[in-house]
């Protein structure tokens, strides 16, 4: 299977790299074939441009230059999985930019008759593999908006045959070494069988 690794973490020394690399390494022991977009390390610009919005409705002005190829990558794959630290509840900004910059009329979807019709065809699956800095009854409170974006919003992008596969580490700041080597774990018995 083709499976494209969306990662956006800025430090390559981070536990989030230690996470990207294990998903690397067990897709490919996989048999898969492996994109990675290492966002920050192939320098992605997340900031939407005047001129850019201006297009976004476009078709097919609004596929630029600069986001061609990341839209072949994407639809090139079969799978996806995203590996992010949770920021403020949130996306990492290069993250969210990439989704408001590559998911465009045309590619993600097309407007007729005022309706919303999704166009991007179907990945067989989906995972995100990510981490928060404070807990889970913390996430809770506030509606674990990062989990909901991404078993709801993502199955609905990317419409795979089964749910997200959603691998969280929460609390993670104050988690021991041997809780960050037993998520490590996890990542790889979930990637093994992706």
């Amino acid at each position: 299977m083709r499976v494209l690794v969306v990662h956006a973490h800025p430090v390559e020394t981070s536990y989030n790299a230690a996470l990207n690399a294990i998903v690397l390494e067990e897709l490919e022991a996989a048999g898969h074939a492996v994109d990675h977009l290492s966002l920050y390390g192939e320098g992605f610009d997340a900031v939407l441009s005047r001129e850019e919005r201006l297009l976004y409705h476009d078709v097919p002005d609004n596929l630029t230059p600069a986001i061609r190829s990341y839209v072949e990558r994407v639809k090139a794959a079969e799978a996806i999985v995203f590996v992010y630290p949770v920021w403020n509840f949130g996306l990492p900004a290069i993250l969210k930019g990439f989704f408001d910059r590559v998911f465009v009329p045309g590619v993600a979807f097309e407007m007729r008759g005022g309706t919303l019709v999704r166009v991007l065809p179907p990945k067989r699956k989906i995972a995100v593999v990510t981490t928060y800095g404070g807990k889970r009854s913390r996430a809770w409170l506030v509606g674990d908006p990062p989990r909901k974006v991404a078993t709801r919003v993502f199955w609905t992008v990317f419409r795979p045959a089964g749910p997200v596969r959603y691998l969280a580490l929460y609390d993670m700041n104050n988690n021991t070494e041997p809780q960050l080597e037993a998520f490590k774990d996890k990542v790889r018995r979930a990637m093994a069988r992706f």
